[in-house]
Formats: C-alpha cells, sequence, structure tokens
C-alpha cells in the first residue's frame, strides 16, 4: 500500500505542522509509503527564492531529524523532470473548467487583481505528484479532498483514452491529529501564514521565546482550568497542545492545574521537551551539508527509479518518446 504526503515550504515549519503532520508520519510510516518536500508548490504565488530554497532544506532537516524514514523522503523539485513532464499530460486531459472549480484557487485568487497562472494549475501538479508515484492513498483533510477527486479524475480519462497507466488513488482521512491552534487568536489554526508573530510557536524558535509566547497566550477572565473548547477555546488549545505533548486527553492534562499561569507554564515546558531533540538534530543536519546532501541526492535517485517506468509508459501511451 502506497500512502503519498507532501508539506509546503511557504513558511517556516510551526508547531501544528509538527504535531499535525511529521510526528505522525515517523510513527506511521510503512513499506512504499512517501513524503516529500513539495517547493514546487510554494512558488504559485510570490515568492523570495533564497527564502524557498532554505525552506525547503529546512523542511528535509526536520522531516529526517523527527525520524521519518529517510528511503521515503524527496524534495519535489529534484525530480523537476519528471514532475513537468507529467503535469503536461494532465493538463491536456485536465479541463479549464475543472481546474476553475477548484476551491483553492477560488479562495487564494479572490480580491487580487492579478494571479499567477500556475495556482490555476497547481491542482494539476498535485495530481501529477500523486499519480507519478503510483500511490494508492492520499491521507487528506477535507481542505484538499477535492484535488484527490480531481487526480481521480484524471487518471481514469487518462487510462480510458490511452490504455492503463495510472493507479486510480483514493483520498483518506488522516488519523486523528493534534489541533493546534494560533495563540494569539484559538479560533483559527496555527499558520506559517499568520501576521500575528507571537501566535506562532516555530519548531526552530529558542526556548526562551517560546516560553515568552505561551506566556502571551490568549486565555480568558474565568480562571478555570478546564476542557470547553466551545467556552473556553483559548484554554482548551493551551490543554490540547499539553496532551499531544503528554501522551494524555485534554481532560486528563488539566488536572491538577489551579491556574491559568501554571497551564501555560506547563505547556511550554512539555512544548519545549517534545520539541528539543528533534531541534538538536535539525541543527546538526542543517550544519552537515554533506550529510543532508547525502540524504537527499539518495531520496531523488529512489524517486526516479520508482516512478521512472510510469512516466515512460504515459508518454508512449500519449504518443510520445
Amino acid at each position: 500500500m502506497t500512502r503519498l504526503s507532501g508539506i509546503t515550504p511557504s513558511g517556516d515549519i510551526h508547531l501544528g505542522n509538527y504535531l499535525g503532520a511529521v510526528r505522525r508520519w515517523a510513527a506511521e510510516a510503512g513499506p512504499g509509503d512517501l513524503y516529500f518536500v513539495s517547493d514546487l508548490h510554494a512558488m504559485t504565488l510570490a515568492h523570495e527564492p533564497k527564502r524557498l530554497r532554505s525552506g525547503t532544506r529546512q523542511l528535509l532537516a526536520v522531516m529526517l531529524a523527527a525520524g521519518v524514514p529517510a528511503d521515503s523522503l524527496f524534495v519535489q523539485s529534484d525530480l523537476v523532470r519528471e514532475h513537468m513532464a507529467l503535469t503536461w499530460l494532465l493538463e491536456c486531459t485536465c479541463t479549464f473548467g475543472e481546474a476553475q472549480r477548484m476551491i483553492q484557487f477560488k479562495e487564494k485568487g479572490a480580491g487580487r487583481e492579478s494571479v499567477r497562472l500556475s495556482l490555476l494549475t497547481y491542482p494539476v501538479l498535485m495530481a501529477a505528484d500523486i499519480l507519478l508515484h503510483g500511490t494508492e492513498e492520499v491521507p487528506v483533510g477535507e481542505d484538499q479532498r477535492q484535488h484527490v477527486e480531481l487526480a481521480r479524475t484524471l487518471a481514469q480519462r487518462f487510462n480510458s483514452t490511452y490504455g492503463e497507466v495510472f493507479v486510480v488513488p483514493r483520498g483518506v482521512l488522516p488519523a486523528a491529529a493534534a489541533r493546534v491552534r494560533d495563540l494569539a487568536d484559538p479560533t483559527r489554526k496555527m499558520s506559517k501564514s499568520s501576521a500575528e508573530g507571537n501566535g506562532v510557536v516555530y519548531l526552530l524558535d529558542p526556548p526562551e521565546v517560546v516560553r515568552r509566547k505561551f506566556r502571551r497566550a490568549v486565555t480568558d477572565n474565568l480562571g478555570e482550568v478546564r476542557y470547553d473548547p466551545e467556552g473556553q477555546p483559548g484554554v482548551a488549545n493551551l490543554l490540547e497542545i499539553l496532551a499531544a505533548c503528554t501522551g494524555v486527553t485534554p481532560e486528563r492534562a488539566a488536572a491538577g492545574l489551579g491556574s491559568y499561569r501554571e497551564l501555560k507554564e506547563a505547556t511550554a515546558e512539555a512544548v519545549l521537551a517534545e520539541l528539543g531533540p528533534v531541534r538538536e538534530r535539525t541543527a546538526e543536519l542543517l550544519a552537515d551539508t554533506a550529510e543532508l546532501d547525502a540524504v537527499r541526492a539518495a531520496g531523488a535517485e529512489l524517486a526516479r527509479e520508482r516512478c521512472g517506468k510510469r512516466l515512460d509508459a504515459a508518454l508512449a501511451a500519449a504518443g510520445l518518446g
């Protein structure tokens, strides 16, 4: 069973990315599963090349440091020929109406005088990511389910038009993960694009910065430490983070905490304990250029071997090569 998951270097990796995705990948990775840094996807909006390059390396280092198997990792742009070739075949299979209906294109393009064409077509690139590697299952939330459906549609259309080449993937709900909200506004998810830096805990934040952000976390004026997501969203957010880092339920995490100050301090220390080894190993990998480059090159070669025959078959079926 091949599962595929990716993460885009559109900003520094934060606590929500780690608890919600990367840590889960490290724990659940099975034979055949693939995890990649989707750096090509970061180009659909204006970007800074040096920041994209450094963010890509940072994500690769974090995934390795967290325990994601090296032989399941690759960077999308290291297979740019393969991904771009299949993207073109699939763009010639997709209709304009199908691309235009994608919800994220409507949301990210709303209110802008001009948008990059890639914002319209990147769901086709995402379909290429999925189909190129023979993916059978794509763990996906509701916000990305539409993209998996497009990949299914294009695989079926290509197969029926040119011959059986692609596995038709299916979207599956990922295993339940920590729900991490912005510390400054617990009504929204912690996000790399947040304008309020104090609400986002970045994985590579120094310990004193992490503690300061938790001390400033929004709670309420009730003064009672209990798990009530509807009535006390700020407190609930802290309890969920504490629970995720200590392996207990949020209700259990609340036991014995008599004040918001105690809650904030306990959560900060639990986060530092959880992230400490990953931060240390990430720093080592980023400092050791040769080791990280070797892992990246090996991952690219393995990924290329896995997808080469499938790409060749697709090109031949479409009358190319």
